[in-house]
Order: C-alpha cells, then sequence, then structure tokens
C-alpha cells in the first residue's frame, strides 16, 4: 500500500501573489530576517543561541536568543509599567489595532506561510488555515470587544433603590506559552483578546514556532500596538515557560495534560486563574445514513491535516456497521492517494511531523499496535526518503484496550477505526475516554447529528465537518472537558476570562437596614412580602 502514497517535488504555483514576490531558497529563510526579529526578543545583548530548524530537511534555518529567568523578570516589569496607560484608552481605540492588524496579516500572507510551513513541516493549505484563524480572531474582537466588556446593568436588592452594575477590569499583565503546532495561530491569538480587554502580555512561543511568532509580533508592532504592552521571551519550557506563567496575573497556557496539570497546581497555589487547552483523543462516528463520499473527504481532512498535529485532529473514526465496508473503500481510496512532500508550493496532500521524537512516538503507536493483532490498512511506514521525520497517513483497524494508541494521544497521521451498531453504541465508544476536546458527527438528518452531538462529551462538536465548523465560529466558545483542559477560547468567555468582574451597587434613598422605630419582626414580614411580589412579578 506504501507506494500508493505520492511524493511531490515541485507544484506549479497557483497564487499571483506567490509568483509576483521574491522567495528565498527552498527551506530557507531571508539571512538578514533572523537578526531583525531578534531585537524583538527581551534578552541580554550576549545571550546565547538557539537554532531553530526546519523539519523538512533538520536542517537550521536561523538562530535567534535565548532569555533568561531574569530577562522573564524584565518583561514582566516593562509589561506592568506599559499596561496602565494601556489600558486607559477606550475599548474602541484599542480594538482598531485589531481591525489594521486584519489587513497586515492577509496582506503578508505568503511570507507568513513560507514560515508557518518552514517551521512546523505543514502543507501550504494546512499553514493557510493559521492565517485564516488569526484574521477571524482579529475581526471578531474587534466588533465584539466594546458590547463584551461594556457595563451591565442588573436589578439590584431593592427595585428602582438599589443599582447594579457589572465592570470588567483588565486582570494586568498576561502570561502565554504557546505551543509549536500551529507557529501562527497559538503564538497570537490568545494575545488579541487579552490586549483588547486592556492587558498586556508576555509571551513565550515555542522554540519550533519562534521565527513565525517573532513576523506575527513585528506586524502587530506595525499596526500600532504601544511599545512595551507586548513582551516576548525565548527558551526552553522548563525555565522560560515556567517563569513567564509564574508571574502572571492570568496564565494562558497549550500544550499536553500532564504539564497542563503542573501550570494548573502552580497557577491555584498563587490563587491566579489559568485557561488550559490541553490533550485530546477525539472521535469521528459515520452514522449509517451520511453521505458516505462527502464523509470520507471530510476524514482525510480531519485525520491528516497538518500531519494530524492538530489538537482537535481527529484519531478514532467510529462507523456504522450497516455502511463501514462501503466508507473504508471510499476513505481508504482516497487516503492511499495522498501526495506527501515539502514544498513551499500549494498543491500538497500532507507534510511533515516536526522532529524525530515525534516520529518515535507515531512509530510505536503503530508497531505496539501491530505487534498486538490490529490491521495496517494503509500506511504504517515513515518516508525518510522525502524528509527525516515524515510518515504516511496510517488508518489501523482492530485496536484494542491493551494498545498504546487506544487510549493514548498519538498527535500524528494516525487513526483507528471501530464499528458499532447504533447511535447509542458509538455515543458511549465517543465517550469512553479521560479526554473531550472535539468531536465530530456525520448523518444527512442534521436533527439526528445534533442530537447525537449533544450527546458527546466535548467542549466542540461539529455536524458533518470534522473541526473547521466549531473551531472557526469565533463567537463560540472553544475549549475541551475532562482531561483536555480548562476554561474557553473565544466568544465572550474568550474575553471576559482575561477581566476581573466587579459589582458597583448603588444604594437611593433608605439604607439597607430596619429603619428605625420598625420592629424588627414586623420588617421580616414586610421583607419576605417583598420577595412573593418579585417572585410574582418574575423579578430576580
Amino acid at each position: 500500500m506504501t507506494d500508493q502514497l505520492q511524493s511531490t517535488s515541485t507544484t506549479e504555483v497557483t497564487d499571483p501573489a506567490d509568483a509576483a514576490r521574491p522567495s528565498p531558497a527552498p527551506h530557507t529563510v531571508d539571512p538578514t530576517l533572523p537578526a531583525r526579529l531578534a531585537r524583538r526578543v527581551r534578552a541580554a545583548a550576549d545571550a546565547q543561541t538557539y537554532d531553530c530548524v526546519t523539519p523538512f530537511t533538520a536542517g537550521v534555518i536561523a538562530q535567534l536568543p535565548v532569555s533568561t529567568v531574569a530577562d522573564v523578570e524584565q518583561a514582566y516589569d516593562a509589561a506592568r509599567a506599559a499596561q496602565t496607560g494601556w489600558a486607559a484608552r477606550s475599548v474602541p481605540d484599542r480594538a482598531k489595532i485589531l481591525l489594521r492588524y486584519h489587513d497586515l496579516i492577509l496582506q503578508h500572507r505568503d511570507e507568513l506561510l513560507d514560515l508557518i510551513q518552514l517551521e512546523s513541516g505543514k502543507t501550504r493549505k494546512n499553514a493557510f488555515e493559521e492565517i485564516l484563524d488569526v484574521a477571524g480572531i482579529c475581526r471578531h474582537y474587534a466588533r465584539k470587544a466594546p458590547d463584551y466588556l461594556k457595563p451591565r446593568k442588573h436589578l439590584g436588592a431593592i427595585p428602582v433603590l438599589t443599582q447594579s452594575t457589572e465592570l470588567h477590569h483588565p486582570r494586568g499583565v498576561i502570561g502565554i506559552v504557546g505551543p509549536w503546532n500551529y507557529p501562527l495561530s497559538m503564538s497570537i491569538t490568545d494575545a488579541l483578546p487579552a490586549l483588547v480587554a486592556g492587558n498586556a502580555v508576555v509571551v513565550r512561543p515555542d522554540e519550533k514556532a519562534s521565527l513565525t511568532a517573532l513576523r506575527a509580533i513585528e506586524l502587530l508592532d506595525q499596526a500600532g500596538l504601544p511599545k512595551g504592552v507586548l513582551q516576548v521571551v525565548l527558551g526552553p519550557g522548563q525555565t522560560v515557560g515556567e517563569a513567564v506563567l509564574d508571574r502572571a496575573d492570568y496564565v494562558m497556557y497549550t500544550g499536553s495534560t500532564a504539564t497542563g496539570r503542573k501550570v494548573a497546581e502552580r497557577a491555584a497555589s498563587r490563587l491566579v486563574g489559568a485557561s488550559l487547552e490541553l490533550g485530546g483523543k477525539n472521535a469521528m462516528y459515520v452514522a449509517d445514513d451520511a453521505n458516505l463520499r462527502i464523509a470520507a473527504e471530510g476524514a482525510v481532512r480531519s485525520c491528516f491535516s497538518s500531519a494530524g498535529q492538530l489538537c482537535i485532529s481527529i484519531e478514532r473514526l467510529i462507523l456504522h456497521e450497516r455502511i463501514a465496508d462501503d466508507f473504508l473503500k471510499h476513505f481508504l481510496g482516497r487516503v492511499r492517494k495522498m501526495s506527501l512532500g515539502s514544498d513551499l508550493a500549494w498543491g500538497t496532500d500532507m507534510g511533515s511531523l516536526i522532529s524525530q521524537a515525534q516520529l518515535e512516538r507515531v512509530t510505536q503507536h503503530v508497531e505496539d499496535a501491530r505487534a498486538k493483532g490490529a490491521t495496517v490498512l494503509a500506511g504504517g511506514h515513515p518516508r525518510p526518503e522525502l524528509g527525516p521525520y515524515f510518515y504516511e497517513p496510517t488508518v489501523l483497524e482492530g485496536v484494542t484496550g491493551g494498545m498504546d494508541c487506544r487510549n493514548g494521544e498519538t498527535f500524528g497521521p494516525v487513526v483507528a477505526v471501530y464499528r458499532v451498531s447504533s447511535d447509542e453504541e458509538a455515543i458511549a465508544l465517543a465517550n469512553d475516554t479521560n479526554y473531550g476536546l472535539n468531536g465530530s458527527v456525520w448523518s444527512k438528518d442534521t436533527r439526528r447529528g445534533r442530537r447525537i452531538a449533544e450527546q458527546i462529551r466535548c467542549g466542540t462538536v461539529n455536524v458533518n465537518e470534522g473541526y473547521a465548523a466549531a473551531w472557526a465560529s469565533n463567537g463560540s466558545p472553544m475549549g475541551g472537558m475532562g482531561e483536555s483542559g480548562l476554561g474557553r477560547r473565544h466568544g465572550a468567555e474568550g474575553i471576559l476570562k482575561y477581566t476581573e468582574s466587579q459589582n458597583v451597587a448603588v444604594q437611593h434613598g433608605t439604607p439597607f437596614k430596619v429603619p428605625t422605630g420598625v420592629p424588627e419582626k414586623v420588617w421580616a414580614r414586610s421583607m419576605a412580602t417583598g420577595m412573593r411580589v418579585m417572585k410574582g412579578f418574575r423579578l430576580s
């Protein structure tokens, strides 16, 4: 089966903007770029450096400075000094910067696509998802932040006499530690609502995503973000990442569940809030009335986008037994025809894994399953002739509880097939995990699909789509249940979490006490009567 998987070398440029711009040599960056971007990092002039490596070749594409814990301290000092003036600006004024940033991201998309591909190893079409994500987040919070953050009046303790107003104040300085798998999206989209809410931010992008993050931040500066409000530090998670989170007024972390537990414990010890997007073992259910051709196309995208290195990627494919064989004909045919390659151009279906460690994890999961009796329906092998970390899109069947890939997150291009006889069995299997990040249901009957989706214990569930429908619905919350995390991105929750809510209650007329000369028992009886009246008028 492996010889049916295609590899690519060069493909024709389809975007006129690509053809018009000067391009660096394949798998390299403009040699002037790293030095320019390094100036945006909070680090000493004589700081040590680390190598930025492209997974396409394992070659060094740049060197960037390493920050220290002392640099993190300085970053927080500078951020706190800048935050007061930033918070004093109006929300609409802060939001204008996001609208300018929206345009700059789209204007510079081709350069950003190159950087995303070089740092993550993903295809151009998968990299473009990050462009759309950042632009969408910019537009949403620029337009909606004034409404999300505006003062809201509530019914007071005593109608008319008491006025209660809910306010939202910025928390101060937000600490963000981002992952490597989405170098653009995950380096900046968590910061945008935090900034619009009036906070300053200290961000530590992953070392495998630093070039993209720094270019994105440079564009945010160009959009008009005041100096000092967004600080950047680089370095290992065990030192620099921890220092960022340990000094924050609120913590935003994306990564593994194991590390997320430690982050939550450290934040809790300081009585500081945290939002965590962690691991997943996401399931897709194809019901017996689904359009099999469309579902198969959706499954390919859902399982193998970014080589499966997507937190909301599908790793469990649950098929109704009535359509399982027919679906697999559609699905496996498409999987075996997928093209693999490292072109900085459009037209390739899947790229590389990020590193040797990720390749070893994927290989171990597949070989463990194979040794314990699972059947490899497609793929199942590394492709070193394409690049050091390439692995074929792989489909397994017969995965059981004793196999590592049954419950453990693979985070690679591997999906296991399961067969069920009913919707109820599919729901039970989808929920048979400690994770709860993303799910997918496919049915021609959208009412049936919605009914099934509502019973799957996940933060997001898509009907007739694998992940993009929920991910791109920026007005709705996105996050995990169970071991998939705490808190939510997007929507009102995605910005209000970066604020402290305050209730300012103004009492008019008689203070809230027993009036002089009125027996307490009489006062209590009148108050009880008032409570009944409020209930009758549906006042709360």
